[in-house]
This record gives C-alpha cells, structure tokens and sequence, in this order.
C-alpha cells in the first residue's frame, strides 16, 4: 500500500470563491487506500460533460471562475485534483509520481465515472497528461479546450522552464502562496492563501516537487505516450477545438501555443488573452464563455 498524507478538511474552510461539494473514491484499481477527490457540479445527466484537468503546482481551485459558466450553459463540470494535489492523496515518496501513474488514475476516473460527450479543458500538465487521454478513449471525448500546454515528447531546457523549475525544487523553502503571486499576479491574497491551502508544509509537496522533474527528464513511457498522441492529434482528431493563449507566459505562451495549433488537426484561431500569463484560468470566465459560444452551445 501506498504511503500517503491527507491534507486536513480545516485547511479548506471559507475559500473565496469555492463552494463546491467535494466528491472522493479511494478504490480505483491499483490505487486502493488512496483518496481522490473531484468536482462534480451541473446534471449528471447533461448531455456535455466538461472535464478540467489542472495543473502544477495547482488544484481544482484553478478553475472555480470557469465551472459556473459552464454549469450555466447546461453542461457536467468534473475537475479532479491529481493525487498529491488539492484535496487528494499526497503520497510521500517522489518515485511515486509518474507520468503512467497520473495518466492511469485519469483513465480509471474517467471509466468509473463513465464520462462521455467530453470537452477537454486543460493547461500545462492538465494537457501534458490530458491530451494523450483521447487517442485510447477515442469515443468518450467531443471537444477540447486547450490553454497554454503542449506535449512532452522530449526534455525541456528552454530558459523560461528552467526558471520555473528552479523557483519550485530550488526554492528553500517553497512557499506556494508566493509562488502563484509570482505566476498569477492578478491574484489577491486570499486566492494565492487557496491555492496554498492543500500543502500544510513540505512533507506534502513530494507531486508538486516532482513535476518538473519529469519535464526535465520525461521517461520513456511518457515519450512514447505523448509521441502517439501528437500523431493522434495532427491525423486523427475530429472533435471541436478551443484555443485560448495566455500571452504574458514566457514559458507556454505565443511561440508553443501557435505550433500547437498547427498540431491539432482542424484548430481555429485561438483567442488571445493580452493580461493572461501562465494561469489563463484566472481569466476563465471569460474564456469558457467564448468557447461555449464557438461551439454553439450558448
């Protein structure tokens, strides 16, 4: 079994701006005695399911201005928290988090829920680990919406990720609330104390530290993984696409955004978001309205 902490409940109490009814499972294969948790808000019964993946050093908390738009326009909303984020899991041990381990525990989520109709909303490792999930649940997904991610078919040595990287494992310590004030500085302080809340101290941070990690240094699974799945995406996609770049981000901005559009077969212009940096979701409001009129759905 597994090693792992469980973030106390008081540590979520009163965020601004996140009244959403946690949902747990703790018996997935191969996970057993491990608890993730997910959103699940809207009609399990609705016709479109928005599945929001998040990602690092984030939670569900990412994406609490996109769930009510997409709730309103009559739609499912779920958004896990990856284990060793948010309110799931967070096991111990750093050679526990792998990409496999990630995108197995999505796959299982995803069968136990049994989702279909599925928009894709992802960003940075929510698409790092999300977009190689359609190519093997081919008839389960409709759509994507996709903000500043990409692919890792190769390790990273870009400048703007080595920065990142070094200001998550280098920093001694990592306090996640300045971090994301960095990253995300239209935040406030209490929106930055949220996205901090999940990690009491360091003991919890082994998924967070480990993530960069594997950008540096991507194993040969997830190489071969996301390999098959640029191809999915350039030959074989005939879903609705949704692109939003947030233009301020110096890591996944412009320059990776664009390629990605000639990636993904059929992709429109995506939609700029001058103020946007990495975190686009802050802007989510009014990203999801655009895509939801894009697809006709509002």
């Amino acid at each position: 079994m597994i090693k792992a902490l469980r973030t106390p409940d008081d540590r979520f109490k009163n965020l601004v701006d996140y009244p959403f009814e946690p949902n747990y499972v703790d018996d997935l294969e191969g996970y057993e005695g491990l608890r993730g948790h997910y959103i699940d808000e809207g009609s399990k019964g609705a016709e479109n399911v928005f599945l929001c993946l998040h990602g690092e050093p984030a939670w569900s908390y990412l994406y609490r201005k996109m769930i009510p738009e997409f709730v309103k326009a009559g739609g499912r909303v779920v958004a896990p928290d990856l284990l060793g984020f948010g309110k799931s899991d967070k096991p111990i041990g750093e050679d526990t988090y792998t990409f496999e381990f990630h995108r197995n525990y999505l796959i299982q989520l995803i069968e136990r829920l049994d989702l279909k109709n599925i928009t894709l909303v992802c960003q940075d490792w929510g698409g790092l680990l999300g977009l190689t999930l359609p190519m093997d649940m081919q008839r389960r997904f409709k759509r994507l919406i996709i903000m500043n991610t990409g692919l890792l078919v190769e390790p990273v040595i870009a400048p703007a990720f080595i920065e990142w990287h070094d200001d998550i494992v280098k920093a001694n310590p990592l306090s996640l609330s300045h971090f994301f004030k960095q990253y995300a500085p239209t935040i406030n302080e209490d929106e930055a104390n949220a996205y901090a809340a999940p990690f009491p101290d360091s003991s919890y941070l082994s998924g967070v530290l480990k993530f960069p990690k594997i950008v540096a240094n991507p194993d040969q699974v997830c190489i071969e993984t996301s390999t098959r799945a640029f191809s999915f995406w350039k030959n074989d996609w005939d879903g609705e696409t949704f692109m939003a770049i947030g233009m301020k981000d110096k890591m996944l901005g412009p320059d990776v955004m664009h390629f990605m559009q000639g990636v993904i077969r059929g992709c429109p212009e995506p939609m700029e978001v001058p103020e946007a940096g990495h975190f686009v979701q802050e802007f989510g409001d009014t990203v999801a309205s655009a895509a939801l009129k894009q697809f006709g759905l509002i």
